[in-house]
């Protein structure tokens, strides 16, 4: 393992590492190793030592940091000014079951984004400048490190979310946004997943600004739709009450706050309902409105778990050990998972599985002309694929 202690090292190395072919896994915390296409390199590099946060500007609702600070640390910060990174980064060790420390570097690079995605954005919409080293060696900005500046090509979305296959970041940008003085959940016990569905889709549309859309089926407890709200505490009381007259119809109405609020939210984001459970995860995005035809699909298909978030937008689906004999093992469910989407449209991501070697490619098969434009760009940024090799693409797995 390389520990570079800047940029400028990250760049000799990725510059020899170019001329000489040899191919390079890019590890911040090491807490997110596991999402994507297993990777094979030549030698690992890790941008932990690239730390500290740089520019922090409350008054201006921007932080900027290196790459490799770990989340917590950005979090502390920002939480002291009464800030907060709008996106609410998960964090998926439990699900993973990996150790050390997230990072923000890896934040970005894979594009976590949690529940409130929804109302506040993902991760590449919050994002408003990188640094990074590309595949040749060269250090590359793009953004700015205040919302005025950001001009030029958009590379910073590019970058977001393409788990290190473009290139190194060292440092990233946010733009954040001020905590919410209040909180609270609305909750509706006992609606099946079509009626889940339509009663987020109800909250979604309503003029009440929710910031968090889920549902939990049943399991020990009853199913819960989870409608969470934020805002001053002298207009929440009157968005809470509306919306409960709104969705009244749909099951029981019942109100979380404080601790038992946060905990659920925690659960939801860190897809806890997984974790430390043996059997394979996928992520499956779809249309909201194309949740509940998806879902009928599947179910008919195998005995799966799952729950929605981002107003049925993002389904998590479990299937456990049984599940995975019966149906050919993770390629088989991944299999159906996909089959689930003819006509439909989406992705379906295998994020955690034992036998995820025998999976062809833990990301969605990219159309054609979708494979040729990413092909590309890899080209153009990383020309001798020598950064994260096959991690997105299970063909790229050796330079050359």
């Amino acid at each position: 393992m390389q520990y570079p202690n800047s940029e400028e090292e990250i760049a000799e190395i990725v510059g020899k590492a170019n001329a000489d072919a040899t191919t390079i896994e890019i590890v911040g915390g090491g807490t997110r190793l596991g999402l994507g296409n297993p990777v094979n390199a030549d030698m690992q590099l890790s941008t932990s030592k690239l730390s500290g946060i740089t520019l922090y500007e409350p008054g201006a609702l921007t932080i900027v940091a290196k790459a490799g600070t770990p989340l917590v640390e950005i979090e502390k910060a920002l939480a002291k000014e009464g800030q907060h990174l709008p996106f609410e980064p998960a964090d998926y060790r439990p699900l993973m079951g990996s150790k050390g420390e997230p990072t923000i570097g890896g934040v970005v690079a894979c594009g976590i984004s949690g529940p409130k995605r929804f109302q506040g954005g993902a991760c590449r919409d919050c994002l408003i400048g990188v640094r990074f080293i590309n595949g040749t060696g060269d250090i590359v900005k793009n953004g700015g490190r205040v919302m005025k500046n950001v001009t030029g090509y958009d590379l910073v979305k590019l970058l977001a979310g393409s788990f290190g296959t473009l290139g190194i970041l060292s440092e990233v940008s946010f733009k954040v946004l001020p905590l919410a003085e209040k909180t609270t959940t609305i909750v509706v016990e006992g609606p099946a997943h079509s009626e889940a569905i339509a009663a987020l889709s109800k909250a979604a549309t309503s003029p009440f600004d929710p910031t968090g859309l889920a549902y939990l089926p049943a399991d020990d407890k009853a199913a819960r739709v989870l409608i969470r709200l934020e805002g001053f505490s002298n207009q929440l009381e009157y968005r809470a009450e509306r919306v409960s007259e709104l969705l009244q119809s749909f099951g029981t109405i019942s109100r979380l706050d404080d601790k038992q609020h946060l905990d659920i939210w925690q659960q939801v984001r860190e897809c806890s309902k997984f974790a430390g459970r043996a059997g394979s995860v996928w992520r499956v995005s779809v249309k909201p409105g194309d949740a509940d035809g998806f879902l009928n699909r599947i179910l008919n298909e195998a005995e799966l778990e799952y729950f929605l978030d981002w107003a049925g937008g993002l389904i998590w689906v479990f299937a456990c050990d049984e599940t995975l004999g019966a149906n050919g093992g993770s390629a088989g469910v991944t299999t159906i998972l996909r089959n689930g989407l003819s006509g439909i449209g989406g992705h379906v991501t295998l994020v955690r599985a034992s036998d995820k070697d025998d999976v062809a490619n833990s990301f969605q098969p990219e159309a054609p002309g979708v494979a040729a434009l990413s092909a590309a760009i890899k080209q153009q940024f990383d020309p001798a694929n020598i950064l994260n090799p096959g991690r997105m693409n299970a063909s790229q797995v050796k330079a050359g």
